[in-house]
């Protein structure tokens, strides 16, 4: 019976050493033996709160809110250029380490998504401007435009209507800009099906735009180091 006595006691005293040993509240940046690290606030031992993560392999960074050591919450992502500035990817919302919301997510300079995401899908009401200078905004179901959408091409012509795997599906309109007509009817794959062309005598009306914020360029070491002295200023008020 001592002998189990002491075997609780010895325990008991491991418990306490190890809760004493994790990380809670403001904490220093931690660095892993990979190069990654980790400025921010703990809980029990997890990211939680408010932190910025770098990943030296991914070459990534997310600055923003966590919860139960995933990304949760607003936040944003960035890929390190070989200029050593780090590119906005992604800024919105996060779900257990998922886009999940509402969010932007920049492809190129020129190909921009703004809307809703489930599980780092595109899914519901977005607006999207192409590489080559179209712009959908509509309706979206499994990372593709899917429901009911509008289509604006680089060359003025325009389509309104039914959206399926990303084509052109169901009854819709199309514009002709250069010819002052347009088609209504049905289109099966992107191909119109059954439908009559007309004079457009009506003014088109444009897609309703949404602004991006500018594609920003942040140093690692500025990030890192505004973090720092964030962190460092609200322990003076601990």
């Amino acid at each position: 019976m001592a002998l189990l006595g002491k075997l609780k006691s010895s325990e008991l005293r491991c418990e306490r050493m190890g809760k004493r040993a994790q990380r809670n509240g403001l904490c220093h940046t931690v660095r892993k033996l990979n190069g990654d690290l980790y400025t921010g606030e703990w809980k029990d031992d997890l990211r939680h709160g408010r932190g910025t993560q770098v990943w030296k392999k991914a070459k990534a960074m997310y600055e923003g809110e966590w919860a139960q050591d995933a990304r949760h919450g607003h936040g944003t992502l960035y890929k390190l250029q070989p200029s050593g500035e780090y590119l906005i990817v992604y800024t919105g919302s996060w779900v257990n380490g998922k886009r999940d919301g509402f969010g932007k997510c920049f492809y190129s300079s020129s190909a921009q998504y703004e809307g809703e995401w489930v599980q780092n899908i595109r899914s519901g009401w977005g607006w999207m401007q192409l590489e080559n200078g179209d712009v959908y905004e509509g309706e979206w179901l499994r990372d593709k435009p899917h429901g009911h959408g509008a289509l604006l091409l680089s060359n003025g012509n325009r389509y309104e209507g039914g959206i399926k795997d990303g084509k052109k599906h169901g009854h819709g309109r199309f514009f002709y800009k250069d010819r002052c007509q347009v088609y209504e009817g049905f289109w099966v794959h992107d191909a119109p099906r059954c439908g009559m062309v007309r004079e457009d005598t009506k003014k088109p009306h444009p897609l309703s735009s949404s602004t991006f914020p500018q594609v920003m360029l942040k140093d690692a070491h500025a990030v890192l180091q505004e973090g720092l002295d964030r962190f460092y200023s609200n322990t003076k008020h601990l």
